[in-house]
């Protein structure tokens, strides 16, 4: 429904995973006939969890860790580890920048030319340990870089970027023709950030097996803030999702909705699901683990961009190895460990067996959700009163 914010100008109202509830049906279910797998461009997993592409996040050891639990690490093609042998030197450099000076420290730091030999190596290093191989490259590198990576032995390729459309307009001079770019490939491949309904349609009819869902929802984006562009995660996810079913109407192709970023808890993510979502993407949960090279510390793909930085480095801790973020046992009661158990037992509570089930989860909009009941919570700073 739109509302009327002038005379000149109407606006849909767009809501946020704080916004929305996802309701109990008839019946519940126990958690060992939960299935939470998934796959996409054949590759079977059994988790429905991708670590984000951010040198934060993602290492080569940490995306081997990952992959070996069932999830995707999806490796940063573009930053620091294929940039630096000793990529730990440049990664303290950046856990330890004053507050004032890390921006620009970051940008010295990113400034240092792409190694192909490097970026090769750290694709092998992941295969050889027996973990699948996922990379992002942004468009304006995807031509010049995706060779090496899938003769390295990449298995899934991510084009990503703060936006990313089927019909890229410039009179610069050659312009990367998306969907003739993905028929091309040898390896699956997908694309986004993407929020809203006719790019999905138009990214989806290029080819691409899978769609994330993002524009500036993630702990350290601050895109919204700095371009003002942006659509709350949960009606971004459903309309997305919409697209993927009049596609799969009209060429009995079904195309993988990712939502990416603006998830903390366990209950974000069955909540980004239930709003249509086939898997997640997260980049702050999983930085504060034990085996995260941010060491404690998250930052975002355009927080070092030389000349518009949209992001910021933020303090998330170190609290857990990451088997127990991902798997538990849990030891904190706000949702942020066991990330799949609360999957799990979100289903089973609403008495859905597989993802697709749960995507057909009643929802409603629930505006007082975080804080009805709870002040004790609230004023004390634990539980739900920590977001």
């Amino acid at each position: 429904m739109e509302l009327e914010l002038g005379v000149g100008k109407k606006a849909r109202r767009a809501y946020g995973f704080d916004e929305i509830a996802i309701v109990p049906s008839r019946r519940t279910r126990d958690l060992a006939d939960v299935d939470i797998s998934w796959s996409v461009g054949g590759h079977e997993r059994a988790l429905p969890l991708l670590a984000s592409a951010m040198d934060s996040v993602v290492s080569p050891a940490s995306a081997i860790t990952l992959g070996h639990l069932g999830g995707l690490g999806v490796l940063n093609l573009e930053g620091i580890f294929s940039r630096y042998e000793d990529a730990d030197a440049q990664l303290g450099r950046i856990r330890t920048a004053p507050a004032d000076e890390v921006t620009g420290i970051m940008q010295e730091i990113y400034r240092q030319p792409i190694d192909t030999g490097l970026m090769a190596a750290r694709i092998r290093e992941i295969r050889e340990a027996g973990a699948p191989v996922a990379a992002s490259l942004t468009p304006q590198r995807v031509e010049q870089y995706a060779p090496i990576a899938i003769e390295a032995g990449l298995d899934l390729l991510v084009i990503q970027g703060t936006v990313v459309s089927a019909e890229h307009i410039s009179t610069a001079g050659h312009v990367l023709n998306l969907k003739e770019f993905i028929r091309e490939q040898p390896v699956p491949v997908i694309v986004g950030g993407c929020a809203s309904y006719n790019t999905a349609l138009h990214l989806m009819r290029t080819g691409a097996a899978g769609i994330l869902v993002v524009v500036g929802p993630g702990a350290a984006c601050t895109t919204r803030g700095v371009i003002g562009v942006g659509v709350p995660q949960a009606t971004a996810i459903a309309d997305v999702a919409g697209a993927r079913d009049q596609h799969m109407r009209e060429t009995g192709t079904y195309v993988r909705v990712i939502a990416d970023g603006g998830m903390r808890t366990g209950g974000d993510i069955a909540k980004a699901i239930a709003c249509g979502a086939d898997a997640v993407m997260v980049g702050s949960p999983l930085a504060r683990a034990e085996e995260a090279p941010g060491g404690g510390y998250h930052w975002g793909m355009a927080t070092f961009h030389p000349t518009l930085p949209r992001g910021t480095r933020v303090h998330v801790g170190t609290v857990a190895s990451l088997a127990e973020i991902v798997n538990g046992p849990a030891i904190e009661n706000d949702g942020t460990l066991n990330l799949a158990g609360a999957l799990r037992t979100s289903m089973a509570t609403t008495g859905h067996a597989s993802i697709k089930e749960f995507q057909r989860a009643e929802v409603m909009v629930a505006p007082g959700l975080q804080t009805e009941g709870k002040h004790y919570q609230q004023s004390q700073g634990i539980g739900m009163g920590r977001r």
